[in-house]
């Protein structure tokens, strides 16, 4: 009679448990949420995605400003001026002394334009450096969008494993629940020891501790996921099949060495230092510029009036400057040798990588196999060690522990599962290719150029182009 109270109580501990699972998995399909669906609205709230893009926007107008140096500067001048006092003089032969009211009301306007006409490419060479900065910002905006999708990856699959932990700990208390009430059955009838009580209640509090802690942790993935995505995640649904990527490793990373953002970031990063180093360099050479204006002044008090105008060629250069213009070339030398040691070190980061995301994965899949093996040896041994149990051959730990065994097995495949779509993901990352354009997401992508070319020539604000550069300016606002 114990023994079938055991078998009873086991058999109905399991199928609670594979209720949980389901239970555990999509209600339905109004409030599933897909691994896509996690990924769009990383890509749509991101704040960190916002921010650097405003920072793309300020680099696209440092390009303005330089571009603005090579166009004609036009300026104006207003003076007012009330003059007042009186002078007192004695004539030399009256003798006589005479006073002179010196009061008057002056005003004058004028017009100054100014084009510079060659510098030796100074100017145009701060323009070309200002785009390569441009370019450089562009990359790494693609890269921080990549770690932007991968941190919603993992957000993803963190809740989803963590609830299915959660899922597995509350079954496992309630069979454990039963086993407890089924070992006081026994000890009542005196089949079983105040021993075999006290090992269940101790399995039992075990269990609600783990529950706990599971519980916990899958409210800490929840609030990140929350951060990340956007929203309180829903029902997350099995993710798709793995993202497709070759096998090759060294196929893999001499790709990510040709189209990495970090390497192409690093690469326009050089170039722009190597044309600061030239701009530097054409500073010692004098620059020439015309220069013209136009002035107006008139005495309000009477009727006299002054109209004049110039124009001329100014061509002016530095003699001496205390070394300042050494000083300038030197550090841009600096800085282009730093930038060439940076771009040294993202090959080896992006190369180092790529290998160790590879081997990550090919370790989470070999993981993967050997849960799925441990959850059959577990689910054997279970089943073997119950049925002794029933005859009187096993203890009530012996059971627990069995139990115990398969709950672990079953939560490693769980942790494997998700490992190895992140250790997938991490590839794509690796190789440059997490992006949303990359993986097809249904977002509205944003065009770095878009901004670009609407300020690239420096439009005034009452031009036709500068009211559209407003229209833009006014929605990424209300965005």
């Amino acid at each position: 009679m114990a023994g079938n109270i055991v078998a009873e109580t086991y058999r109905k501990g399991l199928q609670i448990a594979a209720i949980g699972l389901c239970l555990s998995a999509p209600a339905g399909v109004a409030q599933s949420e897909t691994l896509a669906d996690a990924l769009v609205g990383a890509y749509n709230t991101s704040g960190l995605l916002d921010q650097n893009r405003a920072l793309l926007r300020a680099a696209d107008e440092d390009v303005a400003g330089a571009a603005a140096a090579l166009k004609p500067v036009l300026n104006y001048t207003a003076n007012l001026t009330r003059n007042f006092g009186d002078t007192r003089s004695i004539s030399t032969f009256s003798g006589l002394a005479s006073t002179n009211n010196l009061e008057s009301t002056n005003a004058s306007a004028g017009l100054i334009a100014e084009l510079l006409l060659y510098d030796f490419g100074a100017t145009q060479l701060g323009v070309e450096a200002a785009k390569e900065t441009v370019l450089a910002t562009r990359q790494q905006l693609i890269s921080l969008e990549q770690q932007v999708l991968l941190r919603a990856v993992t957000a993803f699959l963190n809740v989803r494993s963590l609830t299915e932990f959660v899922a597995l700990r509350r079954n496992n208390l309630n069979l454990l629940e039963q086993e407890l009430r089924a070992a006081q059955d026994r000890f009542e009838v005196g089949e079983v020891t105040r021993t075999d009580v006290a090992q269940a209640e101790s399995q039992l509090a075990e269990a609600r501790s783990g529950l706990a802690t599971a519980q916990g942790d899958l409210q800490q993935a929840i609030e990140e996921y929350r951060n990340v995505v956007g929203r309180t995640p829903g029902a997350l649904v099995t993710p798709p099949s793995l993202p497709s990527f070759g096998s090759n490793v060294e196929a893999a990373r001499s790709q990510a060495l040709r189209v990495h953002p970090d390497l192409r970031a690093a690469q326009h990063a050089v170039a722009a230092a190597e044309l600061n180093i030239l701009r530097a360099e054409a500073a010692i050479k004098p620059t020439l510029s015309a220069n013209g204006s136009l002035n107006v002044q008139e005495n309000l008090g009477s009727s006299s009036y002054t109209n004049s105008g110039s124009v001329g060629l100014t061509l002016s250069g530095p003699i001496y400057q205390g070394g300042l213009i050494d000083s300038s070339i030197r550090r841009a030398i600096a800085s282009r040798d730093a930038q060439r040691g940076n771009l040294f070190e993202v090959q080896k980061t992006i190369s180092q990588n790529v290998g160790s995301t590879y081997a990550q994965l090919s370790a989470q899949r070999a993981s993967l196999a050997a849960s799925e093996e441990r959850i059959r040896a577990a689910r054997i041994a279970f089943n073997g060690v119950r049925e002794e149990a029933q005859l009187g051959a096993r203890t009530t730990l012996d059971v627990l522990d069995a139990e115990q065994e398969l709950l672990d097995a079953e939560t490693s495949r769980i942790s494997a599962q998700a490992n190895v779509y992140v250790a997938a993901y991490s590839v794509l990352q690796a190789t440059g290719r997490l992006t949303a354009k990359d993986l097809g997401l249904g977002v509205q992508q944003y065009d770095p150029a878009a901004y670009y070319n609407l300020v690239k020539d420096a439009p005034v604000a009452r031009s036709a182009q500068g009211a559209k550069l407003d229209r833009v300016l006014k929605s990424l606002q209300k965005n």
